[in-house]
């Protein structure tokens, strides 16, 4: 099953960008958002953009996409952790 978008010609000359440029940028968008909301997961899109998951994560973030998303107690956790590493790393 696919599903198919129509955006009108302008569009592509507005944005001046051809045919297949746009569709790959509005997928990245697409899929993008869906990430962010958490419902999908980073293995299918890369597996619908025919990319590895590290190469999703860069085409994510060089589009103002947040690739990692902690629950606020995650994310002091894992600060509280960085800071000890960079302490031990600094005395040796």
């Amino acid at each position: 099953m696919s599903v198919n978008v129509v955006f009108p010609e302008e569009l592509l000359v507005a944005s001046r960008e051809d045919r297949d440029r746009f569709a790959r940028q509005v997928m990245i968008y697409t899929l993008g958002h869906l990430y962010e909301q958490g419902k999908i997961s980073s293995g299918l899109g890369a597996r619908v953009l025919e990319c590895d998951r590290l190469e999703f994560y860069r085409l994510l973030s060089e589009h103002g996409f947040s690739i990692i998303d902690y629950a606020a107690d995650e994310a002091a956790s894992e600060a509280r952790t960085s800071r000890e590493l960079a302490g031990r790393v600094k005395k040796t």
